[in-house]
């Protein structure tokens, strides 16, 4: 009897030290990260206004997406990141704030309690459970995977950002899921709200998708999707079949040498109907474009960089228009210099940029128009 209470005894603190070791919490690693930057860009054509930012028919211009002052200094955003990872989750908090934090985060404008919202400081909030080594999902508010460039200006080559990454979109609000098939192929699907928006349209979901592979060893391929019903809940009258929108984007890369390094973004979109609550016809217009990247390193502290991008919407889809508020197509050309300082804490880009429009865009200091603008300046970031 002794001994089969002695066994019973062993098995149940057994048992109860498993359980305990089961509900141990594993101490995760917690990192905080961040950056900021400032400007300044002179303009050629010396605008009346002060703007990069040319005309179109509301006499508000579009041709830049975040370096919009022209022969003054400018602040671009403050970051604060905090990340806490453990073996099966990550948890990222990643606030932003200042002029090109509220341009990036635009959608966020209207919160609860009508305009003006703490949201706009929210770049990203979400959570990803690690079901397994292959297999993890992602809840809340995150980048967009559309594109080649982000909004963190440490991590793109180029100050000024391109005309695809401005049509955008930036960021989605939903859950994904992302499955590693080896460590040079994977697939991510998921469901978002409508595009670039705190609260959703309608009852209609996005679909979101990326397909990653690397064919070789420093050739990295990215095929983006996102189809959305963007119909206005506010408009009774307007089909949800009306407001289709869709972005198809190839972003690859290729690390040619260990100093030489090329890179590649074409994207084609269209919609149709009542977009968002703007109104419009029910056929469908499209736009799309292209940009190519180069660098080299020429030191481990200094490297120089080209982008050349032509971007199509003279269909009138998107927000990028000529000064009589027609749609357009642009031709742009960026040179920008990297430069490398204190312990790797501050990044210096001077930068020249050309943009030449299909029609009057820009405004002189006459007040007279033109098709072109340059830009010449340059750009401090520090990074922690």
């Amino acid at each position: 009897m002794k001994k089969v209470i002695l066994l019973i005894s062993s098995l149940f603190l057994g048992f109860t030290a498993n359980a305990q070791d089961s509900t141990t919490v594993t101490p995760g690693k917690f990192t905080f990260s961040g950056y900021m930057d400032t400007y300044y860009f002179g303009n050629f054509n010396n605008p009346k206004s002060q703007s990069n930012l040319g005309l179109n028919g509301a006499g508000v211009g579009n041709a830049r997406a975040f370096d919009q002052r022209a022969g003054q200094f400018g602040i671009g955003l403050v970051q604060a990141k905090a990340v806490y990872s453990a073996s099966k989750v990550d948890a990222v908090m990643d606030l932003t704030f200042g002029p090109f934090s509220d341009l990036g985060n635009y959608g966020n404008y209207i919160g609860p309690l009508g305009p003006g919202s703490t949201s706009l400081a929210i770049k990203q909030a979400y959570i990803t459970y690690k079901a397994t080594d292959k297999l993890s999902f992602t809840a809340g508010q995150f980048g967009t995977h559309i594109g080649y460039e982000v909004i963190d200006a440490p991590v793109n080559y180029n100050y000024s950002l391109s005309n695809l990454f401005n049509n955008g979109p930036f960021y989605h609000i939903g859950l994904k899921a992302q499955y590693a098939f080896s460590d040079r192929a994977s697939l991510m699907v998921g469901l978002v709200n409508n595009v670039d928006n705190l609260y959703d349209n309608n009852k209609k979901k996005g679909f979101i998708s990326q397909l990653f592979f690397s064919p070789v060893s420093g050739w990295n391929v990215y095929l983006n999707a996102i189809v959305s019903n963007e119909a206005s809940k506010e408009v009774g009258n307007v089909s949800a079949d009306n407001a289709n929108y869709q972005l198809f984007d190839l972003t690859t890369t290729y690390q040619v040498t260990s100093k030489f390094f090329l890179g590649l973004n074409a994207a084609t979109g269209s919609q149709k109907g009542d977009y968002q609550g703007t109104g419009g016809p029910t056929t469908s217009k499209s736009w799309g474009g292209v940009a190519v990247y180069s660098n080299y390193a020429f030191t481990d502290k200094f490297g120089l960089g080209v982008r050349y991008e032509t971007f199509d919407n003279k269909n009138g889809a998107r927000a990028l228009t000529d000064a009589a508020g027609n749609g357009a197509s642009v031709n742009s050309i960026t040179v920008t210099g990297n430069i490398t300082a204190a312990d790797g804490h501050l990044l210096l880009k001077p930068e020249l940029r050309i943009d030449s429009y299909s029609a009057n865009k820009f405004e002189k200091n006459d007040g007279s128009l033109t098709t072109s603008q340059a830009t010449l300046g340059m750009a401090a970031i520090f990074k922690f």
